[in-house]
């Protein structure tokens, strides 16, 4: 029940604040989280966080996947290898809606 009251207490204070702020205001925000997202530097951050995570999972997939053995299901040992084998190819490609720019 308490952590009912606290939440209500949030939501009915961060209403209050949200009303007083005013359109003007979000608006504002907005602006500038759009102005953040699209600098260059963002995005090239982005890109790396991205390349630099796939790699750490495939490095932890085949740690696991020496540890577990035949249990990984065929479907995912499947998707890895084609991940592999786009990447050796070149092709720095991927279809996780990421962008070069």
């Amino acid at each position: 029940m308490r952590y009912r009251l606290t939440f209500v207490a949030g939501l009915a204070l961060g209403y209050v604040l949200g009303t007083r702020a005013g359109r003007e205001r979000y608006e504002q925000l907005k602006k500038s989280a759009r102005q953040v997202a699209q600098n260059p530097a963002v995005r090239n951050t982005a890109e790396t966080a991205a390349q630099q995570g796939r790699e750490i999972a495939g490095k932890a997939f085949h740690t696991v996947g020496e540890k577990v053995g035949d249990h990984v299901p065929d479907s995912v040992t499947a998707r890895v290898r084609s991940l592999r084998e786009r990447n050796t190819n070149g092709t720095r490609e991927d279809d996780w809606g990421t962008s070069n720019t």
